[in-house]
């Protein structure tokens, strides 16, 4: 039998999953700041040994982390202000309108009415102090490091103000594409936009290296987040229409990304994103995603891949569909890409996100990778005695959830379940149901599964409020915000606990 690529999860241990936009603070969402050290104290304090989050991209309409204008770029909500008015970058004045926003979720359009002026401003200073206010290292030194993907993003997202927020390809001609875009007179008009969205992923880049510093001085690891597919109005795609199945004279694409009906939703899930050309990245030795991977590693210590089982096959929409129902499977690259991705990233930590449609060659190929994969325990009662999310079905190279960021919060997911589930729930398990988030909790702690990880809100024993994504629903996600209250409280009434339990079962 062939040896796997990789085999790298071999310690057992327990993390918990939170969004750094749910993070609480006085500036309307959740940014890289005390509180985020606050929520690391609490992990290092309670046992566990990782932090997971979800895509760290820009985000765009729909606020989702997994639509992103680039798959390089990070967030500029997470930037922390007041660390900039500290750095004289930014006055009490110019952070007012941050504060007046709700602290209990995050509005996102007031958000980007208020937050991005506050980020040019700062820029607007460091212009004004001769560039010498930098607070996280040289910004020339910055730019040099990221010139790869940081003039393209840069480029690309002054060009989309200017055009008033239109998708690229209903840009004129002369800005289609940042060949023609640098031909014009464009990056003149725009010199200082352009370097204004360059010096705000150098603030955001220097924030997240105190951050994983912080991580690292705890022992905390921190599992990053690679959705499959960029976003159609992406830097990614504007820049390189050659690696996406676009129709050539339209720069629209052919055919659209999704999944067919599941669990989530009955007509399938489409995601609308544009699909790869897998043939022409493997005649580049799929350079574009190996780059891609190397910026990831550089902002996390594992990395989970989202939709791994697209890479065996892809659920292929027509464009112009409504719903993902006519899709067709076609096969992707399989075990090829993974094998340029072991030669490039040998000592990569990546977790392969195998939920969904799971067919014996999907099952084959993570097993050829020797990636962990996923185990949810909200998708394994109210059925047979051979569901594989069943503890008893477990695996060691996996990790186990009560529920990822796609599920409803444990409580939420009981509360709307049917009798007959929460039955089976109660008979396995043997608990009365009254504390079934700690029920699922302890239950993913004495998995075989090498690595557990718990959401926040399942932590916090709050019910479906606290969700943080319904699939399928476009709007009003990703929003939930805990309070600092919250995790002192949580702390308080619960580490001790926490830390038993993983001394326990050997986490």
């Amino acid at each position: 039998m062939t040896e796997p690529l990789y085999s790298w999860l071999r310690d057992r241990h327990a993390g918990v999953l939170l969004h750094p936009t749910s993070l609480p603070g006085g500036f309307g969402v959740g940014s890289l700041d005390e509180n985020a050290v606050a929520f690391l104290e609490f992990l290092a304090a309670a046992g566990f040994k990782s932090w997971q989050i979800c895509p760290l991209g820009p985000t765009g309409y729909g606020d989702s982390p997994y639509q992103c204008f680039s798959a390089f770029a990070g967030n500029p909500y997470l930037i922390d202000v007041a660390a900039l008015v500290s750095a004289g970058l930014l006055t009490a004045a110019d952070v007012a309108a941050l504060k007046a926003l709700p602290a209990d979720r995050v509005d996102f359009g007031q958000l980007y009415q208020v937050k991005w002026p506050a980020l040019f401003r700062a820029h607007a200073q460091f212009v004004a102090g001769g560039r010498r206010q930098a607070p996280y290292g040289d910004f020339a030194e910055f730019r040099r490091q990221h010139a790869a993907w940081l003039p393209d993003y840069a480029l690309f997202s002054a060009l989309k103000g200017h055009f008033g927020g239109q998708p690229w390809w209903e840009w004129p001609a002369a800005a289609r594409t940042p060949a023609a875009a640098r031909k014009s007179s464009l990056p003149k008009q725009l010199a200082e936009r352009i370097e204004a969205y360059e010096f705000i992923q150098y603030l955001f880049f220097g924030q997240w290296a105190l951050i994983r510093a912080e991580a690292a001085k705890r022992e905390i690891s921190i599992i990053g987040d690679a959705p499959i597919f960029a976003a159609l109005d992406s830097a990614d795609v504007w820049a390189n229409p050659a690696l996406f199945q676009l129709d050539s004279k339209t720069s629209r694409p052919i055919a659209v990304a999704g999944c067919p009906p599941d669990y989530f939703s009955a007509d399938g899930q489409l995601w609308g994103n544009p699909l790869y050309d897998w043939p022409a990245h493997a005649k580049t030795g799929y350079a574009w995603w190996l780059a891609r991977l190397r910026a990831n590693f550089t902002l996390f210590d594992v990395v989970r891949i989202d939709h791994f089982r697209g890479f065996e096959s892809y659920w292929s929409i027509p464009a112009g569909s409504t719903t993902a129902r006519p899709g067709r499977w076609v096969h992707g690259p399989g075990l090829d890409f993974f094998r340029a991705v072991h030669a490039a990233l040998p000592d990569a930590r990546l977790i392969a996100e195998d939920l969904g449609t799971l067919t014996p060659e999907v099952l084959a190929l993570r097993d050829a990778t020797g990636l962990p994969g996923m185990a949810v325990l909200q998708f394994a009662f109210g059925g047979e005695s051979d569901n594989f999310y069943l503890p008893h079905n477990q695996r060691a190279n996996c990790v186990v959830y009560p529920g990822t960021h796609d599920n409803d919060t444990t409580i939420g997911w009981y509360a709307a379940a049917a009798e007959k589930t929460r039955d089976h729930v109660r008979r396995y398990l043997r608990v009365s149901g009254q504390d079934i988030h700690w029920d699922f909790l302890r239950s993913a702690y004495a998995s075989v599964c090498a690595l557990a990880v718990v959401p926040l809100p399942d932590l916090l024993g709050l019910g479906s409020s606290a969700r943080f994504n319904t699939p399928g629903e476009p709007q009003c996600n990703w929003s939930w915000r805990y309070r600092a209250d919250d995790l002192a409280t949580l702390q308080r009434n619960a580490a001790k606990y926490l830390l038993e339990l993983a001394e326990l079962y050997r986490r």
